[in-house]
C-alpha cells in the first residue's frame, strides 16, 4: 500500500510510519514540527525512516501544504497530526488547537474527498472525548462529554470524520486511543517524566491523589490497532482502543520502583481538564478489528524505562 501518515515525527506517527515501511509499505510523511516540544526529539523519532528508501518527508503545515501533491496515489491516510495536551488548550492557546486539530482535519477531509485511490482513513482520536464518562468501561456509544478544549477539539474533528463519511461516501474510521506510553512517548507525558525524574534521582511532580486511574496502552497494541483499522474498519465507525487493565497511578509508580527504584514524589492538587478515571470497553475493537492488546502495564513499563535509560546515556 501507499500510505500517508500526518504528524509522522510525533511518537504514534514515527512509529506508525517505521512499522509501515517494515512490512513493505511506502510512505509519505507529513509534520510541521509544532513547538509544544523540542524539534530535537522528533528528529531523532524520524532517524530510522528518514533513512528507509520507501520513505518521503515533507516538512510543511497542513493547513498550507499542497495536499493533493501528498495524497498522490495514496490508499491508507492515517491522520495523526494534532495539536496536543489537555492542560495547554485553556485560555489564549485555544486557536492552535482550533487549527490543528479542527481546521487542518477538515482541510485534509477535504482533499480526501478528491483522491481517487483512497481506500481509507483512519483518525486518531482519544478518549479524551469521553470526559468522566458515565460508566467504566466505556462503551462508544456512550455520550461524549469531553472535560477540556482538547477533548472538544478531537471530538469535533471526530464528528467531522463521520460527516464525510455519510456524506462523501469517504472510508474513514476514527480510533479512541487510551493514554499511549511506552518508548518515544512525549516528554510531556506522565510515564516519561516519572521514569526519566526516577533514573535522573530527582522529584516528580504528581498532580492530584494518585488514586486517578487510566487504561493504559501500550505504542505498539496502538500502531497494531491502526493497521487493523485500516485493514478491516467499517466506513465512519469508532472504536475504542485500550490496553485492557485500568489501574491507578499510584499502582503505576510502585511498578516503576520495582524497575527503577525509589521515586521521589511532590503531591499536588489536580488540574483542570484531568479526568477521574478512563476505561476502555474494547468488544467492537475485538469483534470487528481483531484487536486484542498484546503488552501488560508492567512489561511496558520495562520496554520504555529501557528506552528511556538508552537516550539518557546517548544525550
Amino acid at each position: 500500500m501507499h500510505c500517508v501518515v500526518t504528524g509522522v515525527a510525533g511518537f504514534i506517527g514515527s512509529t506508525l510510519a517505521e512499522r509501515l515501511l517494515a512490512a513493505g509499505h511506502t510512505v509519505r510523511g507529513i509534520d510541521c514540527f509544532i513547538d509544544y516540544y523540542p524539534k530535537a526529539v522528533k528528529l531523532k523519532n524520524l532517524e530510522i525512516s528518514l533513512a528507509h528508501k520507501n520513505f518521503t518527508f515533507l516538512d510543511e503545515n497542513i493547513l498550507a501544504a499542497d495536499l493533493n501533491r501528498l495524497l498522490d496515489g495514496a490508499e491508507w491516510v492515517f491522520h495523526q497530526a494534532a495539536q496536543a495536551g489537555v492542560r495547554a488548550s485553556w485560555g489564549e492557546l485555544f486557536q492552535t488547537y482550533t487549527d490543528n486539530n479542527i481546521l487542518a482535519t477538515q482541510r485534509m477531509l477535504e482533499a480526501c474527498t478528491r483522491c481517487k485511490s483512497l481506500k481509507k482513513v483512519v483518525y486518531a482520536s482519544s478518549s479524551s472525548v469521553y470526559g468522566n464518562a458515565e460508566r467504566y468501561p466505556t462503551i462508544e456509544t456512550d455520550l461524549p462529554k469531553p472535560v477540556s478544549p482538547y477533548g472538544v477539539t478531537k471530538l469535533a474533528a471526530e464528528h467531522l470524520m463521520c460527516l464525510y463519511a455519510s456524506e462523501y461516501h469517504l472510508p474513514t474510521t476514527s480510533l479512541r486511543y487510551f493514554t499511549v506510553y511506552g518508548p518515544r512517548q512525549r516528554p510531556d507525558m506522565a510515564f516519561n517524566k516519572f521514569i526519566r525524574a526516577a533514573l535522573k534521582h530527582e522529584e516528580i511532580t504528581l498532580y492530584g491523589d494518585g488514586e486517578q486511574s487510566r487504561d493504559f496502552t501500550f505504542i505498539d497494541d496502538i500502531v497494531e490497532g491502526n493497521l487493523l483499522a485500516a485493514a478491516r474498519g467499517a466506513p465512519g465507525a469508532v472504536y475504542n482502543l485500550g490496553g485492557g487493565a485500568v489501574i491507578t497511578v499510584n499502582e503505576v509508580l510502585r511498578l516503576l520502583e520495582e524497575i527503577v527504584g525509589p521515586i521521589k514524589v511532590r503531591r499536588l492538587e489536580s488540574q483542570r481538564g484531568d479526568a477521574r478515571h478512563t476505561g476502555a470497553e474494547t468488544a467492537k475493537a475485538r469483534a470487528e478489528l481483531g484487536f486484542a492488546p498484546k503488552v501488560a502495564v508492567p512489561e511496558g513499563l520495562r520496554r520504555e524505562a529501557q528506552w528511556m535509560e538508552r537516550l539518557l546515556a546517548s544525550s
